[in-house]
């Protein structure tokens, strides 16, 4: 699974291994970057918006950048675009974190083991966002495949589990 996570673009010109090399240090250094912005952001307490819109626009240019080079699969988008789908969250902006989190589950579901919690707890965001947009019919099947990976991983009879049925049935 290496090489999907590692994915670079098909492209008629391919880039060179150099610049395949320049794109990861970009990255490790701009996902640094996101962090230490991230705790600046905490330790000063400044006003959500303006900071947050920061933040996302990190993420967003980091992503158009990196997005010349590799595909969507690759590690260092997915944790770029599962950055900008918590600033999204965190500024209740529902609709552009639904957009990360389609873009993020499949690659999940093939990097991670078939029970991985990982991929459950975002199936888990992405059916509550999708309830909290009232498409409930997507709502309903990201959940249960959320329980379906929970109910493995954590048992039957986890409060979890129950509390996610409990939410199915409230709908």
């Amino acid at each position: 699974q290496d090489k999907e996570k590692v994915e670079i673009r098909k492209l008629n010109d391919p880039p060179s291994a150099e610049a395949v090399r320049d794109m990861i240090k970009y990255a490790r250094n701009m996902i640094e970057e996101f962090r230490r912005a991230k705790r600046y952001k905490y330790i000063l307490c400044l006003t959500l918006t303006p900071l947050a819109c920061e933040l996302l626009e990190i993420c967003e240019l980091t992503l158009d950048k990196m997005g010349a080079v590799f595909e969507d699969s690759n590690v260092y988008m997915l944790h770029m675009m599962y950055q900008a789908m918590g600033v999204c969250l965190y500024m209740q902006d529902w609709e552009g974190a639904l957009r990360y989190g389609q873009k993020i589950i499949r690659p999940y579901s093939k990097h991670y083991p078939a029970y991985s919690l990982n991929v459950a707890s975002m199936w888990l965001k992405l059916g509550r966002l999708y309830m909290a947009l009232e498409n409930r019919t997507a709502g309903v099947k990201a959940l249960k495949s959320a329980i379906a990976i929970m109910e493995v991983a954590h048992g039957k009879d986890h409060p979890y589990i129950s509390e996610i049925k409990k939410e199915l049935e409230d709908h």
